[in-house]
């Protein structure tokens, strides 16, 4: 069997199983929509401070989006022994879970361009450095993605893996640098801050968007990269532990 062609099957059925039926599709585009909403049409607020917030709308959405689509997906599947069946294919691990999970980058990514579309309607984003904006917003899709993957792999139940999902979510919304500066943080939380994923692709964001960033892009985009192998070794390693063995 050639790889690519099972990596592009597994794919396309996943898509077509869980990404593509109405309610996540609905759920896809009405969650950053409302936190489009919420930030950008706030009560007594102006237009003046979205540049500032977009990036934090982008980088809650890739979150939530992928995330949440890998608690369903991967632990649904573990809990009704589909993914055994896979298993059983010549198939490398790695592969396999690579293509488990680019249904969910793909969703996250998709979700990070709704925000953008609807602020193009009421501010430019002519000063928009895309060359950065994109490789962030790819790069944080994937390391939210893995990190939903090792939530998931280590739950037994859809929402226990939505429940440990968001003792990391929320957590982040506040520590990585999303709607404030990292500055403004007690001195004791920001060593923390900086040992989350979503801290440097928030910055890279925030670099791109209106050029506040306080880190090398290269750096930002390396960190994320290095959580990505990261993440991905340690579910790869538990699902060996926990799933086969």
């Amino acid at each position: 069997m050639k790889l690519w062609i099972a990596f592009w099957n597994i794919l396309v059925k996943d898509v077509r199983t869980y990404y593509l039926k109405p309610p996540n599709v609905s759920w896809g585009l009405i969650f950053p929509l409302a936190w489009t909403g919420m930030f950008f049409i706030r009560s007594g607020s102006g237009m003046d401070n979205l540049s500032t917030l977009l990036p934090g709308v982008v980088a809650v959405s890739i979150l939530f989006g992928t995330t949440s689509m890998l608690s369903v997906t991967v632990t649904f599947e573990k809990k009704n022994r589909s993914f055994e069946r896979l298993l059983l294919a010549p198939v490398p691990l790695a592969l396999l879970m690579l293509a488990k999970t680019s249904g969910a980058i793909l969703f996250g990514v998709a979700n990070a361009f709704v925000p953008v579309v609807m602020a193009s309607f009421i501010m430019d984003l002519s000063q928009v450095a895309w060359g950065v904006f994109v490789p962030a917003v790819l790069m944080i899709a994937v390391a939210s993605t893995f990190l939903g993957l090792f939530i998931a792999v280590a739950a037994s139940e859809v929402f226990e893996a939505q429940t440990f999902s968001n003792f990391f979510r929320f957590p982040m919304i506040f520590l990585c640098g999303l709607f404030f500066p990292l500055e403004k943080l007690p001195v004791f939380l920001r060593p923390l801050s900086y040992s989350l994923p979503l801290t440097y692709g928030a910055d890279a964001l925030h670099g791109a968007i209106n050029a506040g960033n306080s880190l090398p892009f290269s750096m930002d985009l390396s960190v994320l990269g290095a959580f990505c192998v990261g993440l991905f070794a340690l579910s790869l390693w538990n699902i060996e532990r926990k799933w086969i063995l």
